[in-house]
């Protein structure tokens, strides 16, 4: 069957993330539009990811907890787990690696916790969008450490695209899917496709209207639970 699906959404967590993106108005607006599994990918944190797997249930859908991790070149790596303990444990061993800054909420916005209903549960006091001391090198094996999969996200924008950053993707590096934006030139993912990786076409939503609409893309599965999603995503 059928799995329409958008693997890099952000919440009010992250700090550019609107206020509405809230875990119960994300898990209603995937349903809305059409999805059946959706990933949250805040900017180095996990800390939403428990409540909307929770959220998510009331409304049908497969939810996998994650992150977008910011490596020391400054390139942005999404990260999927297949629990919300997996992705908090990494998201722990992440945080002891990232450059300390305050947020300033007047200048970068909130950075909220929030429960499966919307309740504010606390904010985050440290910036998240900062980078990690952690290498691009050393990202798709941190994150089969915690029984997950990574990809690198928009490979062909300019910024924190890990092409147009670095120039090219090392096999070394252990990645088995890339993500292109949707601004990317005709004929970009058909290169990839070439090269054996899986293309993804995520929506990186900050706002519920950004979210995928169904049709944008999906997988071909009758497995739904996120262990064989990630395996899918693993798969060459």
């Amino acid at each position: 069957m059928k799995v329409w699906y958008d693997f890099h959404i952000h919440s009010a967590l992250s700090p550019c993330g609107d206020d509405d993106m809230t875990p119960y108005n994300i898990a209603a607006m995937a349903a809305l539009k059409g999805l059946g599994a959706i990933a949250l990918t805040d900017h180095n944190a996990a800390g939403n990811c428990k409540s909307l797997c929770e959220a998510g249930r009331e409304f049908g859908l497969t939810v996998l907890s994650g992150m977008e991790l910011e490596t020391s070149e400054e390139v942005h790596v999404v990260m999927l787990f297949p629990s919300p303990e997996a992705a908090e444990e990494c998201g722990r061993y992440v945080s002891a690696r990232r450059l300390r800054v305050r947020n300033r909420p007047e200048v970068f916005g909130r950075q909220m916790y929030l429960g499966a209903h919307d309740e504010v549960l606390g904010e985050e006091e440290d910036l998240l969008i900062t980078a990690t001391d952690i290498g691009v090198y050393e990202v798709a094996a941190l994150a089969k450490k915690y029984g997950g999969t990574a990809f690198p996200a928009h490979i062909d924008r300019p910024a924190h695209g890990l092409v147009q950053m670095l120039g090219d993707i090392d096999p070394a590096m252990g990645f088995r899917a890339v993500e292109i934006s949707p601004m990317a030139p005709a004929g970009y993912a058909e290169e990839w496709k070439r090269r054996g990786y899986k293309i993804l076409r995520n929506s990186d939503a900050h706002y519920l209207e950004n979210i995928n609409e169904k049709d944008v893309n999906f997988f071909e599965t009758d497995e739904t639970d996120p262990e064989a999603l990630i395996a899918l995503l693993d798969k060459r």
